[in-house]
Parts: structure tokens; C-alpha cells; sequence
């Protein structure tokens, strides 16, 4: 017995593996659940390697023309990288290459985790998605709809019925974004934030100012994209009692092993935050300004990750991630919730999440609870597979998890405003052209 020692306890004996024998274990186990998804070959899970290099052509066409200063692309099939790929630059003045694990501003890709927070608790009895959000955050009771007569100044009334978790969770609440052209103002004046810019308050903050506004439409009459996802930050908070950090942190990231994902990235790791650019017609690709860039009522900045307060956990807008942290998130959601043997959401919730839930609210645009979903209300436009879901974010990210081709496509650059580029959408066919099987 060299390496184990037994102590006795009462009626049994008891293995006591000495100290360094823990410490190499537990770096053994932080390190199997902190490494990379496996590869393969494309061949080995269907993809031609030949027609999978248009990916990085395609990139480079674009860099060379410099309409971006660098981007990460990401493959995955069958839950193996079949491409990966970083390629121009991270920090285009400094002549920093872009690197695997740069990490980037994913903004709105933070909606899709921040729906996963709620459905973990969701599963834990904590609430029922048709449940009023008042219950739990009682800002919200009894809401009031924004009136704009053809002349005179604006009023309100009382909507028709509260906002819902659901409505929430597929934007039908009634909240919009601050570029909008008749709440923005309100929106500005009453220091709501949007998570794209410093802001000195918390996400409680924010969500009680937001909740003191009208809302543009009554509940679930329609579609609109917003704040509805900072609102389910917050719920998450009150509801499990701790910071939307921390719960991300320890119910998500850890288990998922996104060791680069953060609101704020620590110092250590800020020189791997890729820098954002803007592409004007008539001025080209430039550094983004040290300014903030005001665009009517929607004001937002790049250097909210690294500089200001850090106060404000926005779960709709405010994490940094890599491609290959993504890409966890993302296959945890094509195995139907697990990851390996850890499980985060039963399949059951999976399927809820990642199949239309507005019908006849939008005829035309698939969502479901957190994610874009492709193919079920119209003929797909482009390469893919009716059903697969996805979603991007301000400065230039997205994916596109595919259930039925077991595939996971990831662009990353920092582009806004991007001149009109469709890099993303050439990066999803070239992905799809590559499919072999």
C-alpha cells in the first residue's frame, strides 16, 4: 500500500489517498472537462476536406479585401471538429494575429444561454413558462401599452394581460430595443441599458426602469426583438438567489468547460479580446472608435468588456466567448442537453426550445424559446435543413446548430457596421457544400 493510506473510522475503514494524489486527480478531471472538442478528419464524419477549404478562401477574400480584419470559422459533425480555422487579425494596428482561442464580443449569443438558465430552472419546479413575470419580479404588474395618436402627446392604457416567462423567452412581450423609434427616447431618458454600452447599475437596476415604461403592444400580439431577454436575467437572479455571473459560472460554464466565456474577462485574458472594427462605404475598414457610436436613440460601445464599471450582467447581450467555448454550448444542445455524462437540460426541454413557438403570431418567422429556427414556415433560402436553429450577434458572430446533420457551424469576427457583408451566410453554405455522406 505505497500509495493509499486507510484510516479507521468507527466500524469501517476508510481510504485516504494522500494530498498530491487529490491534487493530480482533481488537474486530471478540471482538465478532461476543459479540453477541446475531439477532431477528425472531415472524411471521417462526411465532409469533404477539398470543399471545406472554401471556407478559409472565402475568409481571406474578405480580409484581403479588407472588409474584416480577422475571423474564427468551426466546424463541428457528429460531435468532432472537422474545421477550424483563425485566420487575418485579432488587432489589425498592432499586427496581432487572430488566434484559436481569440475571444470575442458575442452580444446577442448571449440570449441563447441566458433562455438556457431559465429552462434549467424551469426544470426545477421554480416556475411555469405561462407564468406573469410580476410573480416573481413585481415590477412588472400590471403593464401599460404605449399610445400614439395622430396628433398630441403620446399616452398609455392598460394591457390587455401581463407578460408572461414565455412571451419573454420568444420576444411577444411587448418590450423593444433603445433603437426604437417610439420607445428608444423613453428608453434613453430613463437610463435603461441595452448591454452594449457602460453602465453604471446593475441589471436590477435597469430591468426596474424598463418595467416603469409602456410597452410598444400588448402581450403576445406580436414579434418584436428585445430587452425581454435582460428581463430573464434578472429573473434568473431572484429566482435562484444568486448573480447572473455566478449562476452562469457554476451551472453552465464550469460544467460545460467554456473556461473563456465572462461579462467582463479577467486581465490575464483581455489581450486575447479581438478588436472591433466599422466599415463605412465611403470610409472603409477602421479601428472602432475610442467614442462610443450614437445611432439616433441606441448608443453602444466596444470597450464595455474591458473599461467602466462592470456592474452589469446584461444576459442579453453582454458575454465574451471563442469559438470553440460556443461550440460546447452548442453540441450540449445537439446531444439533446448533456454533456458527456453531465447533463444541463432534459431533451424534452430541447425540443421545446428549438421548435417554433410564435404560430400564427409571425407567419413568417420561426423562434422558438431562445433560438432563430430555419425551413418551418417558408422553403429554406439558402444550404441547410429545415429545423435548424441559430441566432448572431451585433458584432458579427453566429452559429447554426443542424439536428439532422448532427452539425454545428460557428463564424467569429467584430465588425458593426458591416457594410452590408454577408461573410456569415457564405461561411454557413460553404459549411453545408462540404457535406459528403
Amino acid at each position: 500500500m505505497n500509495s493509499l493510506h486507510f484510516s479507521a473510522g468507527k466500524n469501517r475503514i476508510v481510504p485516504v489517498l494522500p494530498a498530491f494524489l487529490i491534487f493530480v486527480f482533481l488537474i486530471l478531471v478540471v482538465a478532461a472537462v476543459a479540453q477541446d472538442l475531439p477532431s477528425a478528419k472531415p472524411e471521417a464524419v462526411g465532409l469533404s476536406s477539398e470543399r471545406l477549404e472554401r471556407i478559409g478562401t472565402t475568409v481571406q477574400r474578405s480580409i484581403d479585401d479588407k472588409r474584416i480584419a480577422g475571423a474564427v470559422t468551426l466546424v463541428v459533425r457528429h460531435g468532432k471538429v472537422a474545421w477550424f480555422k483563425s485566420q487575418g487579425m485579432m488587432d489589425r494596428e498592432a499586427g496581432k494575429a487572430m488566434r484559436p482561442d481569440a475571444m470575442f464580443r458575442i452580444c446577442s449569443m448571449s440570449k441563447p444561454i441566458t433562455s438556457v438558465a431559465v429552462m434549467i430552472l424551469y426544470e426545477e419546479g421554480k416556475f411555469l413558462l405561462d407564468d406573469p413575470v410580476s410573480k416573481y419580479l413585481p415590477e412588472f404588474k400590471n403593464p401599460k401599452v404605449l399610445v400614439k395618436p395622430a396628433s398630441g402627446e403620446p399616452s398609455s392604457i392598460s394591457a390587455t394581460r401581463e407578460i408572461t416567462i414565455r412571451d419573454l423567452l420568444r420576444h411577444t412581450s411587448g418590450l423593444t430595443y433603445n433603437w426604437n423609434g417610439d420607445l428608444g427616447a423613453m428608453y434613453e431618458k430613463a437610463d435603461v441599458a441595452s448591454g452594449l454600452l457602460q453602465y453604471d447599475g446593475t441589471i436590477g437596476d435597469s430591468v426596474k426602469r424598463l418595467a416603469g415604461l409602456p410597452l410598444l403592444f400588448n402581450p403576445g400580439d406580436r414579434f418584436e426583438y428585445s430587452l425581454g431577454v435582460d428581463v430573464l436575467g434578472r429573473l434568473v437572479e431572484v429566482v435562484s438567489g444568486m448573480p447572473l455571473d455566478e449562476f452562469f459560472r457554476t451551472r453552465i460554464f464550469e460544467p460545460l468547460g467554456m473556461k473563456d466565456t465572462y461579462f467582463y474577462p479577467p486581465e490575464n485574458k483581455l489581450d486575447r479580446l479581438a478588436n472591433a472594427y466599422t466599415y463605412y462605404p465611403d470610409k472603409g475598414l477602421n479601428r472602432f472608435p475610442d467614442t462610443p457610436i450614437r445611432e439616433g436613440t441606441f448608443v453602444y460601445s466596444a470597450d464595455y468588456p474591458a473599461r467602466g464599471p462592470k456592474k452589469l450582467f446584461s444576459g442579453g447581450a453582454g458575454l465574451v466567448s471563442t469559438a470553440m467555448d460556443y461550440a460546447r454550448f452548442c453540441q450540449m444542445m445537439l446531444d439533446d442537453g448533456k454533456a458527456g455524462n453531465t447533463r444541463l437540460l432534459s431533451r424534452k426541454s430541447v425540443e421545446l426550445m428549438t421548435q417554433d413557438a410564435l404560430g400564427k403570431i409571425s407567419p413568417d418567422q420561426g423562434f422558438g424559446l431562445g433560438f432563430g429556427i430555419e425551413g418551418i414556415k417558408a422553403s429554406l433560402s439558402e444550404l441547410g435543413s429545415p429545423g435548424e436553429y441559430n441566432w448572431g450577434g451585433f458584432f458579427y458572430t453566429g452559429f447554426t446548430i443542424d439536428p439532422k446533420e448532427q452539425m454545428i457551424v460557428i463564424f467569429m469576427a467584430q465588425l458593426h457596421p458591416t457594410g452590408d457583408l454577408a461573410l456569415d451566410h457564405e461561411v454557413h453554405v460553404l459549411a453545408y457544400q462540404a457535406i459528403s455522406d
